[in-house]
């Protein structure tokens, strides 16, 4: 997978992409990561990405030029182009395993008080991923990043750690447990101790469905 990131901010993606799992994937040759900064490509003397919004109103609007621009020097075929919008489908675990599975993802990641609305016409997924406003989009497209790489077949050694996650099953996980079997007067259960299996992914079970109930009930409906 090539991963390309079109953004003011290149510096912000140091610490994230260098380190833990996403640097693990790169070091192994699955995942290759490309930072633009896309006001490489402004048009304007000065290096400007954004202008004032036709109409008036608060804030700056990012220009469609550079984006354009940028896009047509990427040269990728068929890639996943998306646009890091409030306003996008919300991202969650299945969009997620849908993106795991492309060649080339574009993130085009904003500031200021919104993009120009051609540049909408170049994208084929606009994603939120959450109800708040971020200052741009590099965080949201880390998080994605982080996300949809994990699932990628090679990059987690044991690739079923991740089928029970969160929201893989359509519930939340069970509890873990591991050593001491007693710490400060909390015991681990006596099912994850006897060796029977089926007893342990009946228990397994009943307690995703009981923390799913409890904390997220609209995921059962």
């Amino acid at each position: 997978m090539n991963i390309h990131y079109l953004t003011l901010f290149p510096e912000m993606y140091d610490g994230v992409l260098n380190t833990s799992i996403l640097k693990r994937a790169k070091d192994k040759g699955i995942v290759d990561y490309n930072l633009i900064d896309f006001r490489d490509y402004s048009e304007d003397k000065h290096n400007k990405v954004d202008d004032y919004p036709y109409g008036g109103g608060a804030g700056m609007v990012l220009k469609p030029e550079p984006i354009f621009n940028a896009m047509d020097a990427l040269e990728v075929e068929n890639p996943r182009v998306i646009l890091l919008c409030p306003q996008g489908a919300p991202f969650d675990q299945k969009m997620a395993e849908d993106l795991s599975k492309e060649e080339n993802i574009v993130f085009i990641c904003g500031h200021y008080e919104g993009y120009d609305e051609r540049i909408r016409t170049l994208v084929t997924d606009e994603v939120s991923i959450g109800d708040y406003v971020l200052t741009g989009g590099e965080l949201a497209s880390m998080t994605m990043t982080d996300a949809i790489v994990r699932l990628i077949p090679n990059v987690i050694s044991n690739q079923e750690s991740h089928e029970q996650d969160s929201f893989s099953t359509g519930m939340l996980e069970h509890p873990h447990y591991t050593r001491p079997r007693e710490y400060r007067g909390m015991k681990v259960p006596e099912v994850l101790l006897n060796g029977d299996h089926k007893k342990i992914d009946e228990w397994r079970y009943n307690e995703s469905l009981k923390r799913t109930r409890e904390r997220r009930p609209d995921l059962l409906d």
